[in-house]
């Protein structure tokens, strides 16, 4: 993997930390949009960390396929899936 792993594990960290928050959050009843707002805060969250690991994916693993010489087909199909669940 081609990332920052101190900084990706520190951000997951902090979701897991939010999750806690949130189960406390619909144990004491809260308020839905307190909730909803904290929920959005982990996504976008785990949104960057899944870009940054797939830029390192294209960046690295791919143009290093490429560079020597391999076939790249697989790889490039399994972002093309991945693509597709992202955009569901």
């Amino acid at each position: 993997m081609h990332i920052d792993k101190s900084k990706t594990i520190k951000l997951l960290k902090t979701v897991r930390g939010q999750l806690d928050g949130l189960i406390k959050m619909v144990e004491d009843d809260r308020y839905c949009i307190d909730i909803s707002n904290q929920l959005m805060a982990s996504q976008s969250i785990l949104r960057k960390i899944n870009l940054d690991i797939l830029s390192g994916h294209l960046t690295h693993c791919i143009k290093e396929s490429i560079e020597k010489g391999q076939d790249t087909n697989e790889k490039l199909a399994e972002i093309v899936n991945l693509l597709n669940k992202l955009m569901k």
